[in-house]
């Protein structure tokens, strides 16, 4: 036993430890990839905050020069100019689209190409269309129809030059090409705005800043890719340009979104976004080497240690177990006893701890066990008693019923039959009073119940109270809490008869249903001496379950629901908690009433017809 119980104790906590500590490491790691995507949606969209606001400079530096009256009017020139037009023309239109320029210090080039053989070239600015015919964009800027074209470039080319081995040319840049049309259909010329790379794309050229753990790429409509070439991150991790965009194009999945890629067993994150503006995707390359080595180096250490722990506990425990045992021999010997159904014994076993404890209690249960044996006896005597008087009860109801209807008989034969009538609703009444079966009866029950209420009524009142019932027919199997009307149509005869003799007159209690949403609400109104506003309100919050009582409203005489024989609401309240205990808290009893006038009280009920279902 005592080897099982270091095997268990082993088992028990060393793979729960191991369990959990697997758990909390993936949590974490899970937790930090989530940081990192995270971090690097962050400098995503922080790079295109940079970009919309760098297109949204060319594009109106663009809209600018090309808006200009005398540009255009130079453009579509159908003769020469002479040199004081030329001289003018360079000190004003020129010069606005050169201050621009320098305006927006971002912008590299702005340039105005024309195929207008009778103008003057007038560099950097008003160029011939013959320069730019051999660019690969030539062709699509002039078939676009007015519209705009956005190209990145590998290199800012000087057109006015041949092309030389230039290092200042080396640059990549975007461009945003237009073609000028004057009037709509009329070409007369391109423009373009240019903007190097390093300025449209601040963090991508930014250089390393995490030890080239991470890298942001740029890819065009065409497929080509730029990059920051001093970060290292492609040639440490061995990264080509082909696996970046061949796992692009494998995970692309809407405008944005990121994916885990490996590539010489090293761990990838990337994040991209897609700009629709230009037709480009921007993407941050983060490398999970170094982080998951460190979380697992880590772990293991943890796993180590819990180990060595529980090493060291299970062989405490194994010397501490032996002490242990002797005592649970001993109470294992007077369980034995028990379990052969001797329970007159007593025993002691000295020593606190656990096994003192259960000594204790076993004691205990004995004495318990000795007691209930004692109490089921006397149980089972008590329920022979009441079963016996649960059948005087039945017999008596039945004495009672026969009684009423030998007393009916006599006033039938002494020709009296409003008593006999009265005699008839009396026992329907109590008939449906003793008779409980359940909680759940049908409306039409309800209905005949308080039928045969009022009939005994009107003795009292000499027939002034007059029952009007308006319930169609569809909804007389509608199921609802037995005498929840009861109470409601008692109080109505009770406070709405309490008028002055000379106000006297017969009193009119009337019930409806109708269907609103899916649940029957049923009124029950009079015409009797009503209640103020602020007895109304008070009385609402009280069946509602409020605090305050019916007599902070202040004395009236015979005032509503003012005592629990008086009326004091709590007849009215324990319908409305049945009802919300039964149905929901959505569902209950609201009073309105006018001082001198009406009684109307409104129950919500769910709509469930007992012989068709719920609706």
């Amino acid at each position: 036993m005592q080897k099982r119980l270091i095997i268990a104790y082993i088992l028990i906590l060393l793979l729960p430890s191991l369990l959990i500590s697997f758990y909390i490491f993936n949590e974490l790691n899970d937790n930090y990839m989530k940081d990192i995507v995270k971090k690097s949606e962050n400098q995503l969209e922080i790079e295109r905050i940079n970009l919309n606001n760098n297109i949204e400079t060319m594009e109106r530096a663009a809209q600018l020069a090309q808006s200009d009256k005398e540009v255009l009017y130079y453009l579509e020139r159908t003769s020469e100019p002479n040199a004081s037009e030329l001289i003018e023309f360079d000190t004003t239109a020129v010069t606005n689209i050169l201050r621009l320029q320098f305006n927006n210090p971002n912008i590299e080039h702005i340039r105005l190409f024309s195929n207008n053989k009778r103008i003057n070239e007038i560099w950097p600015v008003i160029l011939l269309e013959k320069r730019i015919q051999s660019e690969p964009w030539y062709k699509k800027v002039n078939a676009l129809d007015g519209g705009e074209w956005w190209y990145f470039d590998r290199k800012d080319r000087e057109p006015i030059r041949p092309i030389v081995s230039d290092a200042k040319e080396d640059r990549p840049k975007l461009s945003l090409l237009r073609e000028i049309e004057h009037p709509a259909g009329k070409h007369v010329g391109i423009m373009q705005v240019d903007m190097l790379l390093t300025n449209v794309f601040p963090n991508v050229f930014r250089g390393s800043s995490d030890e080239g753990q991470s890298q942001m790429f740029i890819f065009d409509s065409q497929g080509k890719m730029f990059n920051d070439p001093g970060i290292t991150l492609m040639k440490d991790a061995g990264l080509t340009e082909a696996d970046i965009r061949a796992e692009l194009n494998s995970h692309l999945a809407g405008a944005q979104g990121h994916y885990l890629f490996t590539r010489n067993k090293t761990p990838f994150l990337s994040n991209y976004i897609y700009v629709e503006k230009i037709d480009a995707y921007v993407l941050n390359v983060v490398s999970l080497k170094h982080v998951f080595a460190d979380i697992d180096r880590t772990r293991n250490k943890i796993i180590i240690a819990i180990v060595i722990l529980l090493v060291i506990l299970s062989i405490s425990t194994y010397f501490l177990n032996a002490l242990i045992l002797k005592k649970l021999h001993m109470l294992a010997h007077f369980m034995k006893k028990v379990r052969q159904g001797d329970f007159n014994f007593d025993f002691t076993i000295r020593g606190g701890g656990e096994v003192g404890e259960l000594a204790h209690h076993f004691r205990k249960m004995l004495k318990k066990i000795n007691e209930l044996i004692a109490d089921a006896v006397t149980k089972q005597a008590a329920s022979k008693e009441t079963e016996l008087r649960s059948l005087k009860n039945q017999i008596d109801s039945h004495f009672l019923y026969n009684t009423l209807e030998n007393i009916k008989m006599l006033a039938e034969i002494e020709n009296q039959p409003v008593i006999s009538d009265a005699l008839t609703s009396l026992g329907g009444m109590m008939r449906y009073n003793l008779r409980w079966m359940s909680e759940y009866v049908r409306l039409k029950d309800e209905l005949g119940h308080i039928t045969n209420y009022i009939a005994v009524m009107n003795l009292r009142f000499e027939h002034m109270v007059r029952l009007q019932i308006d319930v169609p027919p569809e909804y007389l199997n509608q199921e609802l809490l037995k005498m929840s009307l009861q109470p409601i149509v008692e109080n109505s005869v009770k406070h709405g008869m309490k008028m002055k003799p000379s106000e006297a007159r017969s009193m009119v209690i009337s019930i409806s249903a109708t269907l609103v949403d899916q649940a029957i609400v049923i009124v029950i109104a009079d015409n009797g001496v009503g209640m103020s506003g602020g007895m109304t309100e008070e009385l609402n919050r009280k069946i509602a379950g409020a605090e305050s009582g019916i007599s902070a409203v202040g004395e009236r005489e015979a005032a509503p629901f003012e005592k629990q024989a008086e009326g004091s609401g709590i007849g009215l309240r324990n319908v409305h908690q049945r009802i919300q205990l039964f149905y929901g808290k959505e569902y209950g009893l609201f009073v309105e009433s006018g001082e001198g006038e009406y009684t109307r009280v409104r129950m919500r009920i769910p709509y469930f017809i007992v012989s068709g279902g719920l609706v």
